[in-house]
């Protein structure tokens, strides 16, 4: 995973040049670009833009999607991106081999609710798995290999007295996941909302809920820029989305529509879907546990340093 994301980043430095940085609009407002991925963990960027929290400390953004953290890292390095969002482990892996990135913000987190929590195992009805020890021997989908899902899924999995290392995990996109349960290619999967409920409402059932059974507010995923950025640009934005994190947490129903702006969800999948926790504060403790995780399972060669990493 670490020299995948080195390569990517050695790639995209040369192809962007460094990127070209913010720009100043005809209205004054500094515009930056921002990395997001289409997915229920973000609505609080977006809901902010519509809100105007990001207008009023005189930016103006531009969001681009892309297939998950592991892109965005190398966009953000490269200085495609002014900021981006990604899973926590993603931004481990990458401080762990000296890219320049820093956390600015919490992005999402655990609801701290197995059962009810954005984030599970889920295996078809008829499937004999029952527990998350029972996923020892058995085939599960992530969406990315050696990250975030498979050190989550194997921690609950051990908790539960299985034996991960017995795990083998297949690699795919999302959306394509849920179908290959149903074809039997694999025999469990993670799903993040909103594939989740889609999953659920077709007859899956949830094993294990791999994020709040690894800590109850586990951070999941955070905002982050790289060392090239102007600081006053750092300090708005940081102001800027975790007022929108907050006005997402007070307003979910504001945040729940908000979805349909930047993704293409079936309404009654929507009004139907587990919201993560949107906290304004990072929980250390919890990304501590995700870097000993990452760590036990041999995706980082020793402990990181969070003080390099978190705000």
């Amino acid at each position: 995973m670490i020299r995948r994301l080195v390569l990517a980043v050695a790639v995209m430095l040369t192809a962007a040049a460094c990127g070209s940085g913010p720009s100043v609009t005809e209205d004054g407002l500094t515009k930056i670009t921002v990395g997001v991925i289409p997915i229920v963990d973000v609505a609080p960027v977006y809901l902010g833009v519509q809100k105007g929290f990001f207008a009023e400390q005189r930016l103006e953004l531009e969001l681009q999607t892309a297939q998950g953290g592991a892109a965005i890292v190398p966009g953000v390095v490269s200085g495609q991106f002014q900021f981006g969002f990604s899973n926590t482990t993603s931004l481990l892996l990458a401080s762990a081999q000296g890219l320049p990135v820093k956390a600015v913000a919490s992005g999402v987190a655990s609801t701290g609710e197995p059962g009810k929590d954005f984030g599970a195992v889920v295996v078809a009805a008829d499937s004999p798995i029952k527990t998350a020890r029972d996923l020892a021997g058995k085939k599960v989908a992530v969406n990315t290999l050696r990250n975030i899902n498979t050190t989550t899924v194997g921690n609950v999995v051990a908790a539960d007295g299985g034996d991960p290392s017995a795990i083998t995990y297949v690699e795919l996109p999302f959306p394509d996941i849920a179908p290959a349960i149903a074809r039997g290619d694999v025999d469990a999967g993670q799903l993040v909302e909103p594939f989740l409920t889609i999953a659920t409402g077709q007859g899956d059932r949830q094993v294990v809920s791999n994020y709040a059974g690894t800590a109850p507010g586990l951070t999941v995923g955070l905002y982050f820029t790289g060392s090239q950025q102007d600081q006053a640009v750092v300090r708005a934005f940081t102001t800027a989305i975790t007022r929108s994190m907050e006005y997402a947490s007070a307003h979910p129903d504001e945040a729940r529509a908000a979805l349909s702006t930047y993704t293409k969800i079936d309404p009654a999948v929507q009004a139907a879907l587990v919201l993560p926790k949107w906290p304004s504060t990072v929980d250390r403790a919890s990304v501590q546990r995700l870097a000993d995780l990452a760590q036990k399972d041999g995706l980082l060669p020793r402990a990181p340093d969070l003080n390099v990493l978190l705000p």
